[in-house]
């Protein structure tokens, strides 16, 4: 009888076990993909809500659309024809100046506002805070309805005015054609300094105490604290605050559409009333397109100057 030969069977893992083995990720990839499923749901919805109407807008800009007939391929005359226009260079030049009321002086008074609160105050810094920022709290067409009143001729100003015996100064600030624009550029002055003093206080308040002392000992003041120990703190915090305020001034719409929608004869008109005037009153979709492009390319580059600058002085 021949003997029984046995083979040894080596035990081995169930097939779905291999499988799972095999396609097992490092640690450090599992990281990344789980970090790319927490952003997923984020990154749909901008992209649905943000990229694909950008690129839509592009497209349009080379279309003539009224918005319900069949877009016919235009090419480059939307643009040709909006550089052509003497409105729109119009209203860059007012969206510049509204950088100043918008950007500069409120980086400036919450400089300030950032000094007062740092310095001697220290008891009801949270009312402080509050009352600085609720103008960013508040709609902008609230905004713009209340200061449409205060500027008026029956307005809280010109009582003001009235009452400290100026009255040969009052007027209806929103319709005159001199100071229309510069009206506007104070209510995003009002409306966007607390936003520039909270940036401030929030990187201030990092700051290192031991650095304040150590020019307490040297003989430095508050001013010079200021100067040398505060501003260069804060100084990420003043290119924020400034990118911020500009995309601010050079979009700004419905805080003007509101108050004086682009009058007088003009004089407040900037680019994003002009790309809504052109969708939807004069139904010219391509044209509307092509200068929101433009309005797009003219905030990027500046933007892009101010980052280049505080990045040269850092």
């Amino acid at each position: 009888m021949a003997p029984e030969v046995t083979t040894a069977v080596s035990p081995s893992r169930p097939p779905a076990a291999a499988a799972a083995g095999r396609l097992r990720l490092p640690p450090g990839n599992r990281r990344r993909v789980r970090g790319w499923l927490y952003v997923l749901p984020a990154l749909a919805v901008y992209a649905g809500f943000a990229i694909w109407p950008a690129l839509n807008t592009l497209r349009l800009s080379f279309f003539t659309w009224d918005g319900i007939l069949a877009p016919t391929w235009a090419g480059l005359d939307n643009y040709v024809r909006i550089f052509q226009e003497q409105a729109l260079y119009e209203a860059v030049l007012h969206g510049l100046i509204l950088i100043v009321f918008f950007s500069f002086l409120p980086v400036v008074a919450g400089l300030l506002m950032t000094a007062l609160l740092m310095g001697r105050i220290r008891r009801g810094m949270t009312f402080f805070r509050i009352v600085f920022f609720l103008p960013q709290v508040l709609p902008l067409v609230a905004v713009g309805v209340t200061w449409r009143w205060l500027y008026s001729e029956s307005g809280v100003v010109n009582q003001l005015l009235d009452l400290v015996g100026l009255s040969s100064f009052t007027r209806a600030w929103l319709g005159d054609y001199d100071l229309a624009l510069i009206a506007l550029g104070f209510i995003g002055t009002w409306a966007m300094s607390g936003l520039c003093m909270m940036l401030f206080l929030a990187g201030a308040q990092k700051i290192d105490p031991a650095l304040y002392e150590a020019a307490t000992l040297d003989g430095a003041g508050s001013f010079r604290q200021f100067r040398h120990v505060t501003l260069p703190g804060v100084r990420k915090e003043i290119t924020i605050a400034g990118v911020i305020t500009t995309i601010a001034a050079l979009a700004s719409f419905d805080l003007v559409y509101v108050t004086t929608n682009g009058g007088p004869a003009g004089q407040t008109n900037v680019p994003a009333l002009l790309v809504y005037r052109l969708a939807f009153n004069e139904g010219d979709i391509g044209g509307a397109s092509a200068l929101a492009v433009v309005l797009t390319v003219i905030v990027i580059a500046i933007v892009g100057l101010i980052r280049r600058f505080t990045r040269e002085t850092t």
